[in-house]
């Protein structure tokens, strides 16, 4: 199988390489693409395929995964499809709906998906690598066992499943700044973590109140201003994670044992 690299459009190669070029050494914005980027041009706006070729290109794969990379699918409405497996790598899906769409096993690295849709599809074992998804939707989307350093900032992601996803910093990039996934101001409000890794992820202000964390990792995670109220919280790992100002039920305070800042978390 070629590595991830090797799949790289020029045009995300390019966005990728201005990145880390310009912030080599923040760690916090290694992934922050959207600078310089103009999402009203052509390119983030048009489709150059129907939601009719999209399904026809599924079928006529014949059981082989359909490429559908490089493609502009802005805007459309592939809501139900089966994608499973599809190649997606660097397309672009900005305000897309995929809702309740069959999506397991799909390529959705350096996707372009800024405030799409993907309301209770389903994700599991995807790839979601360097992928744009900033105010995305996907409430009651199971992502289980996926591969995620998307960024998802300020998504809903209520209800979604991540069991035994892997969100952690993918440490093989260094070159391309740290690449994880990114779930700041993300709405994660009774979503399921269960067994998920989210060792230095980007939790910050994030609401994880009644989300279920039982062993996770939140390993040097970056959580402060977190809500943690009501999550559960067995056998979770938050060891040296950052949680000033977190919110946290006082009783749950003997399970952010390890954390750093505890005594700066409030206590409710």
């Amino acid at each position: 199988m070629k590595s991830r690299s090797s799949f790289m459009t020029p045009f995300a190669g390019a966005v990728l390489f201005f990145a880390g070029a310009v912030l080599p050494s923040a760690m916090a914005q290694a992934q922050d693409m959207m600078r310089n980027v103009d999402l009203s041009t052509p390119m983030f706006t048009n489709a150059d395929m129907t939601r009719e070729e999209v399904e026809a290109a599924a079928k006529a794969a014949k059981g082989a995964p359909a490429d559908l990379s490089g493609k502009s699918l802005n805007g459309l409405d592939l809501s139900g499809l089966d994608l499973r497996g599809v190649n997606f790598r660097a397309a672009r899906m900005n305000k897309t709906k995929l809702a309740g769409a069959k999506l397991d096993g799909a390529v959705l690295d350096q996707v372009w998906a800024v405030a799409a849709d993907f309301s209770g599809a389903s994700l599991k074992k995807a790839g979601l690598f360097a992928s744009q998804m900033q105010d995305a939707k996907f409430d009651g989307a199971d992502l289980s066992g996926a591969r995620i350093t998307a960024d998802f900032s300020r998504a809903s992601m209520k209800n979604a499943k991540f069991r035994d996803a892997d969100l952690a910093a993918d440490m093989k990039n260094q070159s391309m700044g740290l690449m994880r996934a990114v779930l700041k101001s993300a709405d994660l409000t009774g979503a399921d973590f269960e067994g998920a890794n989210l060792a230095q992820t980007d939790l910050q202000f994030a609401k994880l109140s009644g989300a279920n964390l039982a062993n996770a990792s939140l390993s040097r995670a970056e959580a402060g201003g977190a809500d943690f109220r009501g999550a559960r919280l067995a056998h979770t790992d938050f060891s040296d994670a950052d949680v000033t100002s977190a919110r946290l039920d006082a009783a749950q305070e003997a399970a952010f044992a390890g954390a750093k800042n505890l005594s700066r978390a409030i206590k409710e």
